[in-house]
């Protein structure tokens, strides 16, 4: 394996990882303002990475530009999406929904 390789399976794996950790905050976080926040930091950086891996390993391949604007369109609506729904949970009153038994 050479050096390139290593560098792809290491950001590929890692990315996979913070995605799994997202996940995981997505279903156990009390509330919804922590869920947005699972949602969207270490699920898009987890993507960003993997994407980055996969564009290291095929970076002679014409389809390197289609992972360049996967991960150009995720950095620009996640926030957004992010915003919406927090914006949306605080208008409803909904922010503590979890933890109101």
């Amino acid at each position: 394996m050479s050096a390139w390789e290593w560098v792809s399976a290491v950001l590929i794996l890692t990315g996979c990882v913070l995605a799994f950790t997202a996940s995981i905050g997505i279903v156990r976080f009390p509330d919804t303002l922590t869920r947005m926040h699972a949602a969207t930091k270490p699920q898009v950086v987890g993507l960003i990475m993997v994407l980055i891996g996969t564009g290291i390993d095929i970076r002679d391949d014409v389809n390197v530009w289609m992972l360049v604007l996967t991960a150009l369109f995720t950095v620009i609506t996640a926030p957004v999406v992010a915003h919406l729904i927090g914006r949306t949970a605080y208008r409803e009153q909904r922010r503590r929904d979890g933890l109101a038994k």
